[in-house]
């Protein structure tokens, strides 16, 4: 099954990498393990979309549900493509249930 997500998740995953080397001052075997299985990942099972094609939807969405623009990104995709919102944000599950998009967990 192929994953769709907005780019953003890349700079999520990136900065998140970012944190950990930049706290412990350099690059672990693990840090490049996962950073290798992530970028595999990403050419064999995500379509990555632009963030843009989704921002006045999301927009929208912040507005009405009180929740980040970053958050809503990925609510008004999974709206677009009718497809279901992986995540483990309580907030942004409940905003998409509320959207009528199957929310996992």
């Amino acid at each position: 099954m192929q994953t769709i997500s907005v780019d953003l998740a890349l700079k999520e995953f990136y900065n998140a990498l970012w944190k950990s080397v930049n706290i412990r001052k350099h690059i672990s075997l693990d840090d490049a393990k996962i950073l290798n299985l992530f970028q595999s990942y990403i050419e064999k099972n995500m379509l990555i979309e632009s963030e843009i094609k989704y921002l006045d939807k999301a927009f929208k969405i912040a507005l009405d549900h009180n929740i980040t623009v970053y958050d809503a990104l990925y609510v008004a995709q999974a709206l677009q493509h009718g497809k279901p919102l992986l995540t483990l944000d309580q907030t942004q599950r409940e905003v998409a249930r509320k959207l009528e998009i199957n929310a996992i967990p």
